[in-house]
């Protein structure tokens, strides 16, 4: 009778039980003040991303992806297990009142699919997926200053922009999400360790012709490339993603440093790329080249790659990975292919019709130079443009151009950035291209480019020579 009277007490129980395995309990963060991530990695039935954010007394309401689009529906929990779906509208999410924790999927093989693979919304290879954070990271609309953040990762080794503790957890802040660079899943591991930075490499898929050792070594030698622009690697540590290209023999097809804290790095590379060509390479050390710079904020697209552009050339002549005279022979056919694009154009009107088109990576070159070769003549040959990235780097890893600006003529010793830009900008653009070579003493001979005595030449040859490396500073 005991039993028979017992049963339905039992069944009720039973019925909150099942309740209780419908919605499990979010995992907290060990920091009670700090917004909890947590990221599994899933395979089935397809590859996915399972994202739950366990929200802290005062954060705010109001969350948004910063690339819209991946996610359509955020399911949001009450304190006492309701659960309510949330519709994302132009990447924005507004959160009712009592909400404790939000769970949602990232679709990583359906967005692939639809969109094909890409750097930013997914791509990869067999178990390895690669994407950029702020297409799968919902967060705060506005990033309070002192938000602080814990993420975890499980299902799979990850490589994201941050150095995790020894139990895998990432300690961030709010703002770290506002762009959370490039995140890599699955694949293999290698590390380039220098006498002052480290490179964590995630190579995620396989290659026909190179193995893991040789694409470490193609990244550390555009490491040390960086090192002869700059007196040390800009960043003690700095993650980049290998995403092999099916079908394609280049080695690096396509390059991109995000603006994350560090910053992130992901390559696109020819899955049939043999060694030989990783020498003939210039894209990674051009992705790297930007790491000797300040983001710049706003944007100032010719300015950065124009930086990055002058610089890989003059870097692998320093290195003895190319003469001076093919460093020359690299900087006279870029200015000539973008002065084909500029036309009849100003710089002024090149720059402001395209943002990454080909004229504003060499106009921005050709005014990198100039502006090289202005600094060191009114020093005498004693201070140059890469003085200008260190006192910048002294400053922030974020700069603004009018700060660029005060950098160069304070490095100069007189006001001379405002008139040199001033005098490209109004004239068409490569107009002071002839003069400036001419100058250099860079001619174009029968079988190339000649590197003659000319009024400059002592400055040109101290541009391409090997700077003396201080890691201790």
């Amino acid at each position: 009778m005991s039993f028979a009277r017992g049963r339905p007490m039992l069944w009720g129980l039973a019925l909150v039980a099942l309740s209780c395995l419908g919605v499990p309990r979010p995992r907290p963060a060990k920091d009670p003040a700090a917004l909890r991530y947590n990221i599994t990695y899933v395979r089935e039935p397809t590859h996915a991303l399972d994202v739950e954010v366990v929200l802290v007394r005062g954060t705010p309401r109001a969350f948004r992806f910063t690339q819209p689009g991946g996610v359509h529906t955020v399911s949001a929990f009450r304190e006492d297990g309701e659960r309510l779906e949330l519709s994302v509208k132009d990447g924005q999410v507004l959160l009712p009142s009592n909400i404790r924790f939000l769970r949602y999927r990232y679709e990583l093989d359906a967005r692939i699919g639809a969109r094909g693979p890409d750097l930013f919304s997914g791509g990869g290879e067999g178990d390895a997926r690669h994407l950029a954070g702020r297409a799968y990271l919902i967060r705060p609309n506005l990033a309070p200053p002192d938000l602080r953040v814990e993420l975890v990762v499980e299902g799979t080794e990850a490589l994201l922009p941050w150095q995790p503790d020894d139990t895998g957890l990432y300690r961030l802040r709010a703002e770290d999400l506002v762009d959370s660079g490039f995140h890599g899943f699955g694949g293999r591991r290698c590390q380039v360790v220098s006498p002052d930075a480290v490179l964590d490499v995630a190579v995620l898929g396989h290659f026909t012709s190179v193995d893991d050792t040789q694409v470490c070594a193609w990244l550390k030698q555009a490491a040390e490339e960086v090192r002869t622009v700059r007196r040390a690697f800009p960043y003690p540590r700095v993650t980049v993603r290998v995403i092999p290209v099916p079908g394609r023999e280049g080695p690096s097809l396509f390059g991109m440093v995000l603006w994350s804290s560090p910053p992130s790095i992901s390559l696109l590379v020819g899955q049939d790329a043999s060694a030989a060509s990783f020498e003939r390479d210039w894209v990674v050390l051009h992705e790297m080249l930007h790491l000797t710079h300040p983001a710049f904020l706003p944007r100032v697209p010719w300015l950065s790659e124009g930086l990055a552009t002058y610089f890989t050339e003059l870097a692998r002549a320093r290195s003895g990975r190319q003469s001076a005279e093919r460093a020359w022979e690299e900087l006279v056919d870029g200015f000539a292919r973008g002065r084909r694009v500029a036309g009849a154009r100003t710089m002024e009107e090149v720059v402001t019709d395209g943002d990454f088109a080909l004229g504003t990576y060499w106009t921005g070159a050709l005014f990198a130079l100039h502006l090289d070769v202005e600094i060191r003549r009114v020093t005498g040959n004693r201070r140059h443009l890469e003085d200008v990235l260190e006192l910048l780097a002294e400053r922030g890893p974020t700069s603004t151009f009018g700060a660029f600006g005060v950098a160069v003529d304070a490095v100069a010793g007189q006001p001379l950035f405002d008139a040199l830009l001033a005098r490209h900008l109004r004239r068409v653009a490569f107009a002071e291209q002839e003069g400036l070579l001419e100058a250099l003493g860079v001619t174009a001979g029968a079988e190339g480019i000649e590197l003659v005595s000319a009024r400059d030449s002592s400055l040109r040859e101290a541009m391409e020579g090997r700077r003396i490396r201080d890691v201790s500073r």
